[in-house]
């Protein structure tokens, strides 16, 4: 989409922007353990690759212009952004309750126009959810589900998830490998999973702080083709 590197279209000057994060009342969901099939991916089609070229585009902006009015985006607001560029609104439908905001709204739609899941296939342009990026709810405790959300770019020959995201300040490529969740970098000097969590003089020694400790799910958002009408 041209011209979209650091500006939004009109259909964007009002919307609604939520945290990075879902109300700790959805509770816990089962810790991550290594997925040593994951990930591989396919060929994605040209509406998925246009998204991820509008994800692409974005990479470095602090903040997002609108007809020269600054936009701060959270990781849910730019999520939601790139998508609704193409025409599809992520928080639809997310929330029969009022009650979830941010990445609950866009975990919830993805319940209902796509598929949740964990690999083993991953295509660009696919959702990555994460939990406990941060003290939510300020309890001290790592007990806070769906905190982050980001956009898939590619998936590496080591199957190293490169996705893009706002995690301190800016929209910027950060690296996961669930296979290998709680390695930073490997002996030769690769990078696995960057750190996403922030150290607390709180926490605990089982903290988790890499992307793939923190890593939750998947989520594919069924993209209709040009030529045929989206289904949101």
């Amino acid at each position: 989409m041209p011209g979209f590197s650091h500006s939004l279209c009109t259909l964007l000057v009002g919307a609604a922007l939520s945290a990075c994060a879902a109300p700790a009342s959805q509770g816990l969901r089962q810790a991550v353990t290594p997925i040593s099939d994951c990930c591989r991916t396919t060929q994605p089609d040209s509406r998925k690759q246009a998204i991820v070229q509008t994800a692409v585009n974005l990479v470095g902006a602090r903040t997002i212009e609108s007809q020269g009015r600054r936009i701060s985006y959270d990781c849910a607001g730019v999520t939601r952004a790139i998508y609704l560029a193409h025409g599809i609104d992520l928080f639809e439908g997310g929330s029969g309750d009022g009650m979830a905001n941010g990445v609950g709204l866009i975990y919830n739609h993805l319940r209902k126009h796509g598929q949740l899941h964990r690999g083993p296939v991953v295509q660009a342009g696919d959702l990555v959810f994460f939990d406990n990026t941060w003290d939510y709810n300020g309890d001290g405790l790592v007990n806070d589900p769906l905190t982050h959300v980001g956009i898939v770019e590619r998936v590496e020959s080591n199957g190293t998830i490169v996705f893009i995201s706002r995690v301190a300040g800016a929209i910027e490529r950060y690296r996961m490998n669930v296979a290998y969740p709680h390695i930073h970098r490997t002996a030769d000097g690769r990078l696995l999973n960057d750190y996403m969590r922030r150290k607390h003089w709180r926490d605990g020694e089982q903290t988790p702080y890499l992307t793939g400790e923190l890593f939750a799910a998947f989520g594919t958002r069924v993209v209709e083709s040009a030529s045929s009408p989206d289904r949101r």
